[in-house]
């Protein structure tokens, strides 16, 4: 579905060929709107081709078995983008061919035998936009891995799973009950790392691991820089996204499964604002390029806008600890329990299954607050809004919110 989301209605849709949840679009650049990539639970990587005359054409252009939660479009290009799927597997695209090449599978050494390797599920890709040469992944274990395009082979068949770098907070490194939901590259170069049932951490480029998976180059130990860390929130129930925010990314984003939306400054990790974004959990969240304008959305069957109207900046809420805490308990406790990754994905699949099938839309108000100081108005001036559901929305379509 496509909105205008400054007149609040909606485009046009067309039936995209997937069979299960589209999890990724993608409008490639430079293409007038006119082709759409998506990648969704039945594994297809698809090509809708929009026609002056209103006509859709879609296409397949490739494969993974298992979901494909992220595509990467490399920057500035029409043709050229990257697909991560469950079964491990990074692919590469060019629509001027309509080809797919599989560049290699992830996979991380078992225990202490560096000679027996796991796949590891891929939920999420990325690009460097300051040198498009590198990508990072991460998935079903601790590690970001980031490559550099140059040295695949482009040949599946032949080892590529190289990786230049490895990021991992200290204390996870051996863990067998963590993995990575989302990443984000800012335009610095930092990589912004997500967890599931864990927290989020910055990584500046000369950070590394002091251990690494089999295929990587394990890191002195004076080397080592801390990350940063930003907490709260609560990333367990769906494979969640992560963010920067304003114009020189001052701001981290993410949703929980609280049902609000956490932003914090970047350098002091301080929260400053605290939005109820969805009524169950909020999933993803995108920022427009070039204004402080906001789109996120959760389990609610509509994508919300958000943007400042004005510069007075409300307080965090009066229960922001209480929230934080809940979310904190939830991890701890959750935390006693072990799982295999491969488990723990076939959990949230189920769950998220299970969640929309029976999940029953209301009405409810949702007081959208803040606090930061007044200069930051301008970015974070989110005012009190409606996040009421679908079926409230008086607009022209019932499939986006403007708050």
């Amino acid at each position: 579905m496509f909105w205008n989301w400054e007149s609040k209605t909606k485009l046009f849709a067309y039936p995209s060929g997937h069979t299960d949840n589209i999890f990724q679009t993608k409008i490639m650049p430079f293409t007038d709107g006119c082709r759409i990539v998506t990648s969704a639970g039945d594994g297809q990587i698809r090509l809708g081709l929009l026609w002056e005359d209103g006509r859709v054409d879609t296409t397949m252009l490739g494969k993974h078995h298992g979901c494909v939660y992220k595509l990467a479009v490399e920057p500035g290009s029409a043709h050229i983008f990257y697909s991560s799927g469950e079964d491990g597997f990074v692919q590469h695209f060019d629509l001027r061919s309509n080809s797919a090449t599989k560049l290699f599978c992830c996979s991380s050494s078992i225990g202490n035998n560096k000679q027996t390797l796991s796949k590891v599920g891929l939920n999420s890709i990325v690009i460097d936009c300051r040198n498009p040469y590198y990508f990072a992944i991460g998935g079903s274990d601790e590690y970001a891995r980031v490559y550099d395009m140059r040295k695949c082979q482009w040949d599946s068949a032949r080892n590529s799973d190289r990786p230049v770098n490895t990021f991992c907070p200290l204390y996870l490194i051996g863990s067998n009950n963590v993995h990575i939901t989302g990443l984000a590259y800012s335009s610095f170069g930092e990589l912004l790392v997500s967890y599931n049932d864990e927290l989020i951490y910055l990584f500046e480029k000369n950070m590394h691991s002091d251990s690494s998976p089999s295929s990587a180059t394990s890191e002195d130990p004076k080397n080592i820089h801390e990350a940063q860390v930003y907490s709260g929130h609560r990333n367990a129930q769906t494979i969640k996204g992560v963010n920067f925010f304003g114009p020189n990314d001052e701001y981290v984003l993410s949703g929980s499964d609280c049902g609000h939306i956490f932003i914090w400054k970047k350098k002091e990790a301080k929260l400053v604002r605290l939005m109820v974004g969805d009524q169950h959990v909020v999933n993803q969240l995108e920022a427009h390029p070039h204004i402080p304008i906001l789109a996120t959305c959760g389990i609610e069957k509509n994508v919300k806008i958000w943007a400042p109207l004005g510069n007075d900046i409300p307080p965090l809420p009066g229960n922001v600890k209480e929230i934080m805490e809940t979310n904190r308990q939830g991890r701890e406790d959750r935390s006693r329990v072990t799982l295999t990754p491969d488990v723990i994905m076939h959990v949230l699949r189920l769950q998220r299954r299970q969640t929309l099938a029976y999940i029953e839309r209301r009405h409810n108000r949702a007081d959208i607050v803040s606090d930061e100081e007044d200069a930051e108005g301008y970015l974070l001036g989110f005012l009190d809004g409606d996040a009421s559901s679908e079926e409230d929305y008086p607009g022209n379509s019932r499939d986006c919110n403007i708050s």
